[in-house]
């Protein structure tokens, strides 16, 4: 009896809470960044806004696909979960389905020809508390559009792929840090069916990687920025 005079006096509440999280399930979600793995596109501590409905209308909690949206695009952010084991992660999409994807070198080869890479600069890049490494960032041009990647040259690194065609109904992803990201060179493709959404902007962040492997200092200029 309780219960259902709880449940009564509190349906208005719980029917929000009911909505809220069918909205995070099946429309838009926000995505914390944990790790530099798309540096410099996305750091640390960004927090996502994710359009689940860029691509597909799923049913609720599941990745069984309503109806198709929208086509994803080479050069593309999305989350997804992964095909080696479900974590979820959020990378670039390099690779459409019937592409040709080679790496030289980190040189990424599309359909037999080099992306272009422009703007090369060497900066100091933290890796851990104390531990910084050499850079280089440039700019890499996908499909006529524009956008930061990172190499780290003193680290090692999977730089070379052979070719392979990205299967039907699948997606060959990459991390914008080329050289510090678990991406399609080792998980294989995405299957169409795990993509969770498109990233489109960073809604908050705050720099939580210091001297002392711990702060809170919020990054106002990227608050409610364009991933690109």
């Amino acid at each position: 009896m309780d219960l259902r005079h709880t449940l009564r006096d509190n349906r208005g509440f719980l029917l929000f809470l009911l909505s809220f999280a069918l909205l995070r399930t099946a429309v838009a979600d926000w995505n914390p960044i944990p790790s530099g793995s798309m540096r410099p596109t996305l750091l640390e501590g960004d927090v996502v806004l994710v359009n689940r409905l860029a691509y597909d209308l799923k049913l609720p909690l599941t990745d069984v696909v309503l109806l198709h949206l929208g086509e994803p695009q080479r050069g593309d952010v999305v989350t997804f979960s992964s095909p080696a084991g479900g974590t979820r992660l959020i990378k670039r999409i390099v690779g459409l389905p019937g592409d040709r994807i080679a790496m030289r070198d980190d040189v990424v080869v599309l359909n037999g020809r080099p992306l272009a890479y422009r703007d090369a600069q060497t900066r100091g890049e933290a890796i851990a508390p104390g531990w910084v490494v050499d850079a280089v960032r440039q700019t890499e041009t996908l499909d006529g559009r524009d956008h930061a990647v990172q190499l780290l040259p003193g680290l090692p690194a999977r730089r070379n792929v052979a070719e392979t065609t990205v299967p039907a109904g699948h997606y060959f992803v990459l991390g914008d840090n080329r050289d510090n990201s678990e991406d399609s060179r080792f998980i294989g493709t995405v299957p169409r069916e795990r993509l969770i959404g498109r990233a489109h902007r960073v809604l908050v962040s705050a720099d939580w990687l210091g001297e002392d492997g711990w702060r809170m200092a919020p990054r106002f200029g990227r608050w409610v920025s364009t991933v690109r």
